[in-house]
């Protein structure tokens, strides 16, 4: 062969090697950007049962009807947050296959799988950085709740229910938001109103709150001085696990909240008790225990002290909030008024409410200038209010002077006693709702 015709030789042959290896390129199906989205942390390694058919398919193509006809028996992993990952993922990726695959026969009811028509119907999109939220446990270490949370015109919430069995979590049931506002969203369980109380919470929404507690026996003011705790304290709730089940009984439950600081670096932790009075109604919050939240908010906010907190027991039954001063003082603080804000978000959202404000003083100086010092204090309070919007029929004030003290103001010895006074300079806010 001439040299010439062997240089077109292997021209030619490059050729056909750059066209062919173009052509599986783009033949190869790429990753989908959804999916990688959606994904749990990379140091995560899933351990989803390998015998389930399907789930590294690519989205079918298939009509809904038709990939809904045989769910199969579902995906197990040893941890929830593989499963619900790889559920987050299919969803994300519009893959109504694959979560018919991961879900199963069990948990895909006639009404789930009309639902789940439907929301596959137009993009899904999960919300960012936060699509997938524990909510918390049905059953001490047996059963879970988990929150997939979409963004964009859907909004809402997929909760899915896991159950452990023989060390594997596989999904129990599945709840899925719907379009029709009429049509219950079938969230009415104990579980569900404890999480839906303490998001209002969070979110300083004291009405949505209010309306899932007993009023008979947790009182507005609780509701309130945990808003403040709340913001104050900042904290919000712990990632993992963060509603625990102490006790399941046929009319009443009890869930451990743990809580943290918004930088993960401090805990703390509430007990909430919800009873269901008769089986056809909701369930209520009907106790909250805030020792322990008190606790941690005292040693980091208020200086250790646990009596300067801002929810106390009123001598004549029930909560109150407080508001502290310094020594012969009657300018409040900064975190002080951020709790008036609060007080006063109530107060504008419904006009009828009113409050009273109580002065109080130590036992330091004459009986004349401390009814006139703890007037003034409940003043203060009160044009602060007025001032945020609050109208002043809205308000009432009394001066009590040294006349209610919470702590001694002297010890058993017959000195003074500082701590016992610090705590006795205050305004005290009846919530007469």
């Amino acid at each position: 062969m001439k040299p010439s015709n062997i240089s077109y030789f292997f021209l030619g042959l490059a050729t056909v090697i750059t066209a062919s290896a173009v052509f599986f390129w783009m033949r190869h199906p790429k990753p989908d950007s959804k999916v990688a989205a959606a994904s749990v942390s990379p140091n995560q390694s899933a351990e989803i049962a390998p015998n389930q058919p399907g789930l590294n398919d690519s989205p079918t193509q298939q009509a809904p009807d038709q990939v809904l006809a045989d769910p199969g028996v579902g995906a197990s992993a040893v941890e929830p947050v593989e499963l619900i990952g790889r559920i987050a993922q299919a969803f994300a990726a519009g893959d109504l296959a694959k979560v018919n695959t991961l879900m199963g026969k069990d948990a895909l009811d006639p009404q789930t799988i009309s639902r789940l028509k439907a929301l596959f119907s137009n993009p899904i999109h999960l919300r960012q950085p936060d699509g997938i939220r524990e909510v918390g446990e049905l059953e001490l270490n047996q059963r879970s709740r988990w929150a997939i949370q979409l963004d964009g015109p859907q909004g809402g919430s997929i909760f899915v229910d896991l159950r452990r069995v023989g060390g594997k979590w596989s999904v129990e049931k599945i709840m899925l938001p719907s379009s029709d506002a009429a049509e219950p969203s079938g969230l009415i369980d104990s579980l569900s109103v404890a999480d839906a109380f303490i998001q209002a919470v969070l979110k300083q929404n004291f009405d949505v709150a209010r309306a899932h507690v007993d009023a008979a026996t947790v009182s507005d003011a609780k509701i309130a001085g945990l808003c403040i705790l709340f913001e104050e304290g900042q904290y919000q709730l712990r990632k993992t696990k963060p509603l625990r089940s102490m006790f399941q009984r046929q009319d009443t439950v009890g869930y451990l909240a743990n809580v943290e600081t918004r930088d993960g670096k401090q805990s703390a932790q509430f007990a909430m008790t919800l009873k269901q009075k008769t089986a056809s109604t909701n369930w209520i919050v009907s106790e909250i225990n805030l020792d322990q939240l008190l606790a941690d908010y005292a040693s980091r906010v208020a200086g250790g002290d646990l009596y300067y907190s801002p929810l106390i027991r009123n001598p004549n039954g029930g909560d109150t909030l407080a508001l502290y001063f310094e020594f012969d003082e009657d300018q409040m603080h900064q975190r002080t008024r951020r709790q008036l804000e609060i007080v006063g978000l109530i107060l504008k959202s419904d006009t009828g409410k009113k409050i009273t404000l109580s002065g109080h003083t130590d036992a330091l100086g004459t009986k004349d200038y401390n009814n006139d010092l703890s007037s003034r204090r409940a003043d203060i309070v009160r044009d602060f209010l007025i001032n945020a919007g609050v109208a002043s029929s809205q308000i009432l004030t009394v001066a009590k002077g040294d006349s209610q003290p919470r702590r001694p103001n002297v010890t058993e010895a017959g000195g003074d006693n500082p701590d016992g006074r610090r705590a006795n300079r205050r305004t005290e806010i009846y919530l007469d709702f």
